[in-house]
């Protein structure tokens, strides 16, 4: 277990996302509480019940990625290419430069290359064998953000993808310390996500949980008491997760934070009697960073968006924290849940609030459910000092994952101290 100097650090975030691409455009837009929900364009939605996402409208493949790659690779992993370039940018790092060996690849995917496959199919079905190319083996694979990532920037050391919906990229992110642990001085890590295609989109609507809402305002509000479930989104975060003393040795320019603890769980089978197990996963992450329920400054709640998980986490929270014992925010109300891409662009979203001294907003919560004992950070922003932050996720089917984020120049717990 790595704790106080020790922990590995991040110390470049490369952002695509409804909200925006790089760090200063979507920072601008989430503090602004500027919505990106919008009608479906990447497709003709209309006559499918789910008509509502956050598209990154802004992102577009060529000129951002090398063009012998845009025929060889799904839209997500375009996506996650020009990410990667713009964290290792901010980090201020030259793959060149260092020992291919101790640089690793390790992202999180939710929905693989449904876009690409999608259309490889068709020509299949349409015009048979000889036109799918051959490139359909490998771009729908989960596993292919992580390959193209290396293969680009020369980084063969350890390598992998984590397939977990949504807790994807927070395991994505104790997968890197693993590796940093082992040896390696630098791992990219994060994950982004591009789920829209007809194929894509109804296999996400076989869950139930996708609002059917066709008023952007209206289509996403978790924990209120209209809450009808989610809209999905696509893009996400990718982040440089450094051996702190290699940084250091190297001369990075900043570190935004440190990994100070994680955990993840798996919710027992329905009608087993057994209670959820998110609250377990805040509890051991907690524990794992030496940190006291006290110390957090701000949960990044996963916000589901139905009733039932809504309840869940609101009382995993208020059981860890006390009532309002911690201010909650759920930026995700801007783009959607962006599935593998959504944890790594909270935990992106948490660094710069820690830079910040920020809380970010939850936007569109109109009737908070009475029941529900958090302290929602609604509509504005709200400034606070941010040493510590929580950030939760849990991915359809039962995952649960939590990871605690630090400041760069605060310890451990002070178990009861003033803050």
């Amino acid at each position: 277990m790595s704790l106080a100097q020790d922990a590995p650090v991040i110390t470049g975030i490369g952002v695509v996302a409804p909200t925006g691409i790089g760090v200063a455009e979507h920072w601008a837009a989430t503090l602004n509480g500027k919505r990106a929900i919008d009608r479906i364009t990447r497709f003709d939605a209309e006559s499918y019940p789910v008509r509502l996402a956050g598209e990154a409208r802004g992102f577009s493949a060529p000129g951002n990625v090398p063009g012998r790659l845009i025929p060889q690779t799904d839209h997500w992993t375009h996506m996650a290419l020009l990410a990667a370039e713009m964290a290792l940018d901010d980090a201020g790092v030259d793959p060149a430069a260092l020992p291919e060996y101790e640089m690793g690849v390790v992202t999180a995917s939710s929905s693989g290359g449904v876009e690409f496959g999608q259309r490889e199919i068709q020509e299949l079905w349409s015009k048979g064998p000889r036109h799918v190319g051959a490139y359909q083996s490998i771009a729908w694979f989960y596993a292919a953000t992580t390959g193209q990532i290396s293969i680009r920037h020369g980084m063969r050391g350890p390598c992998g993808v984590v397939v977990a919906e949504q807790a994807g990229a927070l395991e994505s992110l104790a997968q890197a310390r693993r590796v940093l642990e082992d040896g390696a001085r630098l791992v990219v890590s994060g994950g982004t996500d591009g789920p829209f295609s007809p194929y894509g989109l109804t296999c996400q609507i076989s869950n139930g949980r996708m609002s059917t809402h066709t008023d952007p305002e209206l289509a996403y509000r978790p924990f209120d008491a209209g809450a009808g479930g989610y809209v999905p989104g696509e893009g996400g975060a990718i982040l440089i997760v450094e051996d702190a003393a290699k940084a250091r040795e190297r001369g990075a320019r900043r570190t935004y934070g440190v990994i100070a603890g994680h955990a993840a769980t798996f919710d027992p089978a329905p009608g087993t009697g057994r209670p959820p197990a998110l609250r377990r996963a805040i509890e051991q992450a907690l524990a794992q960073a030496g940190l006291a329920p006290g110390d957090i400054d701000v949960v990044f709640a996963d916000a589901a968006g139905t009733p039932d998980l809504d309840r869940v986490e609101a009382e995993a929270i208020a059981a860890v924290f006390g009532d309002r014992g911690v201010p909650v925010t759920a930026p995700k109300t801007m783009t959607g849940r962006l599935y593998a891409g959504g944890p790594s662009l909270d935990v992106a979203t948490a660094l710069l609030a820690i830079r910040d001294s920020v809380l970010p907003p939850t936007i569109g919560v109109r009737d908070l459910v009475p029941g529900y004992a958090i302290d929602l950070v609604r509509d504005e922003p709200r400034h606070a000092v941010v040493r510590s932050a929580l950030i939760i996720a849990r991915g359809y089917g039962g995952f649960n994952a939590a990871l605690v984020l630090r400041a760069p120049d605060t310890g451990t717990s002070t178990q009861g101290e003033d803050r």
